[in-house]
């Protein structure tokens, strides 16, 4: 293949420019916030766990709480109409009064044991809202902190596509000055080579693969015509000759 050495410098621009793309679009993939949002998910989704856990306690804590009010509050009615019967006089019956005042202390001994019961689902209800309280704080925290972080990648995002933006268009201005065949083989050793198409040939060492070139290649490359296309026999980009090339 042959082009005019012009041609093949400009080619050595639009490598430049690829270059520069690849490495935005590393800079893109490799931003810190991205680590640390993905840190913050992890913990937010395990504080979301805990915080449902302890809601869910605390719900249940309530309704055992409202059964255990219920429980003592019927057991004191029963006591206080069977309290009620007994100064009324209605009850004379030796064996009846006896069998009263029996069940209103057995009452009296049932209500205690439920309020206790009561006083413990308290207890434990009052726990699980202190750590509903707590996840709830350190949820809001955490995601203060990853929508911080989400703003910053955010920002990088609009900061880095918008120079990518731009050095596209300039790639397509360049481009667009190579000969059509030029451009599309070296757009194929490109996929091939990493990223990297056409390389300089800088003091008898090609700029792609960092080796420097035999004698014999050498030789054939000194020897080739200024507008022959010529290759690094070790990585097969194109090698662009300058005058700092070594020849």
């Amino acid at each position: 293949m042959n082009a005019a050495p012009a041609d093949q410098i400009r080619l050595l621009d639009v490598q430049a420019l690829d270059v520069r793309l690849q490495q935005l679009a590393h800079k893109r993939r490799s931003l810190p916030e991205h680590a640390e949002i993905e840190a913050l998910g992890k913990d937010l989704t395990q504080l979301r766990d805990l915080l449902v856990a302890a809601q869910t306690e605390e719900s249940d804590c309530a309704r055992e709480q409202t059964k255990a009010e219920q429980d003592v509050d019927q057991v004191r009615q029963r006591a206080a109409r069977d309290q009620q019967r007994l100064d009324s006089g209605a009850v004379t019956s030796p064996k009846d009064l006896s069998s009263l005042q029996h069940e209103i202390a057995s009452l009296a001994k049932r209500q205690g044991d439920l309020e206790e019961v009561v006083l413990e689902v308290m207890e434990r209800r009052e726990s699980a809202q202190a750590r509903v309280a707590e996840l709830t704080e350190r949820v809001s925290s955490v995601q203060a902190k990853t929508d911080d972080a989400t703003a910053r990648r955010d920002a990088a995002f609009q900061e880095i596509d918008a120079e990518a933006a731009s050095v596209t268009k300039e790639r397509e201005v360049v481009a667009g000055s190579v000969p059509a065949d030029l451009l599309k083989l070296y757009d194929r050793l490109r996929t091939q080579g990493g990223g990297i198409g056409a390389a300089k040939l800088y003091a008898r060492t090609c700029q792609g693969c960092r080796q420097e070139l035999a004698i014999t290649e050498l030789s054939e490359i000194r020897a080739a015509a200024p507008d022959t296309v010529v290759r690094c026999e070790n990585c097969a980009r194109i090698l662009v000759r300058t005058s700092e090339s070594g020849l």
